[in-house]
């Protein structure tokens, strides 16, 4: 489907997955499953917790906490490995469950967890490249949590430090990631939930991350969600390093709806121009740092969202017509 509307690079948009997260922590040795999890587990600051809480149509499904050592001991994601492979966010469960994350008796501190979590995830990104992988995308819908001014009062409220931690999860990306050669390229994803019949987690615009996620995170691109209002608006691309790229989520995933290719190209060029101020670029130049996506994978959870096949192609399709408009060398 993807190689007949014309997409180079190929995903299998999450479609083996019945969560987006599956497939590291839960192969992870020292990551026991808790069945149906009570909310003392769980931080209710953190929006897609208290939203499935709240919800009478949805509960948390079971969750996985650390009682023993971090041990990677076989491939993760090297048996999907066919096309471009993406990868759960390290830090998953910590940002949920805070200090039930993992046993106290195995690891003291935060601090020895991280380092056991990195080195697994450095082994899996070694084992990738052997296998020919060269572009991972990390997914990361709790980093854009952090944009949420809710979940910031509530980590205040409970005595936390929401710079602290942020800093603290930007340093395990780091940690994870140091050892990825050089051709290696390292992308991120951040949207606020792309759960069935539209239904969200946050909301709030990227400047109160954009500084240090694009300056501290040594990512090099990063996959935005821009397609509805609750995003913001393109003024936090300014912060983009000008060795760094953006691809903008655009179109959306969550509903059928098919947007128009003027509406693409005019919001293109408005991000282009902020990413131009911040760089002291023009747009054309600018232009050669940002791409276009859907805004999130067509099959991020398993129950799905009322989009059909013909819908999902007419999207893909929208995307080929819109870059090819916009640059002329694609």
């Amino acid at each position: 489907m993807q190689q007949e509307v014309g997409i180079k690079a190929i995903t299998d948009g999450e479609f083996r997955r019945h969560m987006f997260f599956d497939g590291f922590h839960n192969n992870l040795d020292g990551m026991v499953v808790v069945p149906n999890p009570g909310r003392e587990l769980f931080k209710m600051y953190v929006p897609d917790v208290k939203g499935f809480f709240e919800s009478h149509a949805a509960k948390p499904a079971d969750t996985m906490i650390c009682k023993a050592k971090l041990v990677r001991n076989k491939p993760m994601y090297r048996p999907e490995f066919e096309f471009l492979k993406m990868l759960v966010k390290p830090d998953e469960y910590h940002l949920r469950h805070g200090e039930h994350a993992f046993d106290r008796s195995v690891y003291p501190t935060e601090v020895e967890y991280f380092a056991d979590l990195a080195k697994a995830y450095r082994e899996e990104l070694a084992d990738l490249y052997e296998a020919g992988c060269r572009n991972v995308q990390f997914d990361d819908p709790l980093l854009a949590y952090f944009c949420a001014t809710s979940m910031l009062e509530g980590m205040k409220a409970e005595g936390i430090n929401p710079e602290k931690v942020l800093d603290q999860y930007i340093q395990l990306y780091n940690d994870c990631i140091r050892d990825a050669p050089e051709d290696m390229t390292i992308g991120l994803h951040l949207c606020r939930g792309n759960f069935k019949d539209g239904m969200h987690f946050s909301e709030g615009g990227y400047e109160h991350v954009s500084k240090k996620i694009f300056n501290e995170l040594n990512a090099h691109a990063y996959y935005l969600e821009y397609d509805t209002e609750r995003a913001g608006g393109f003024e936090p691309l300014a912060d983009l390093p000008a060795n760094k790229t953006v691809v903008l989520g655009l179109l959306t995933s969550k509903f059928p709806q098919l947007e128009k290719k003027e509406d693409l190209v005019k919001r293109i060029h408005e991000a282009a121009d902020f990413v131009a101020k911040g760089s002291n670029q023009t747009r054309e130049q600018a232009l050669q740092r940002l791409c276009l996506s859907c805004q999130c994978g067509f099959a991020s959870h398993a129950e799905g969202n009322p989009v059909t096949e013909e819908d999902v192609v007419a999207k893909l399709r929208l995307v080929v017509e819109t870059a090819k408009a916009v640059w002329s060398d694609v």
